[in-house]
């Protein structure tokens, strides 16, 4: 059996979505986004007290990237996953590990505006900038999707793997902080994956971090 330690809208959403895609038997562990995450009998699971945790064969996994190649080299190789010495294989772990990359200013932009509960302690130079950096981001999606070839419907021209489900969380979570209005076909990729019933599926009920759909940076002085 397989259990996912999991908070809504975070990374751990990442997990959630391949295994809804994998279509495996798991069970859901969900926790609020508190000190929860810092329990001893959490920290036994992740040492950081960070999610996802992943129990899995009487181990216990972390790491979003990790999980992630680890579940497609069992359960679909040749499907979410690109194994070594195939074509795709660069391309699949360049974009799957690119989530992170989004997905640091995302958590920079999502303490600014979220966690950190005294507006003294914000900063809304840090808020410009960090939404600068995921539009550079978005930047380098729109750049991929729209090369010579393309436009491309996935992040591999072979087609949907488990890269689209990384980054596309990622920019999931970077939407409330940054528009697509400026990048035509990282829109189009993004609807086209977020229809997919995995997607829907990993979705929060009513119970994330986020108050609001979108948070703007605030004015500089």
């Amino acid at each position: 059996m397989i259990t996912l330690h999991h908070c809504p809208q975070t990374r751990s959403m990442r997990t959630l979505w391949l295994l809804h895609e994998l279509e495996v038997p798991f069970q859901l562990q969900s926790y609020p986004f508190d000190r929860t995450l810092r329990s001893a009998a959490f920290l036994n699971l992740s040492p950081a007290g960070r999610v996802p945790a992943l129990e899995i064969d009487g181990d216990c996994m972390f790491e979003t990237g990790a999980i992630t190649e680890y579940l497609c080299e069992r359960f679909s190789p040749d499907g979410l996953g690109r194994m070594p010495g195939t074509p795709d294989r660069m391309t699949w772990l360049i974009w799957l590990h690119f989530s992170e990359t989004l997905s640091q200013h995302t958590a920079a932009l999502t303490q600014q505006h979220v966690a950190l509960y005294e507006d003294h302690m914000r900063s809304p130079i840090v808020m410009k900038l960090e939404a600068a950096r995921v539009r550079k981001c978005y930047a380098a999606i729109e750049a991929r999707l729209s090369i010579e070839d393309g436009p491309l419907d996935h992040l591999l021209s072979s087609g949907f793997t488990a890269a689209d489900i990384s980054v596309g969380q990622a920019v999931y979570m970077a939407r409330h902080f940054a528009t697509l209005d400026d990048f035509p076909a990282t829109a189009a990729w993004y609807a086209r994956i977020t229809g997919r019933e995995g997607f829907k599926a990993s979705l929060p009920a009513d119970d994330g971090i986020y108050a609001q759909d979108f948070y703007a940076p605030w004015p500089v002085d």
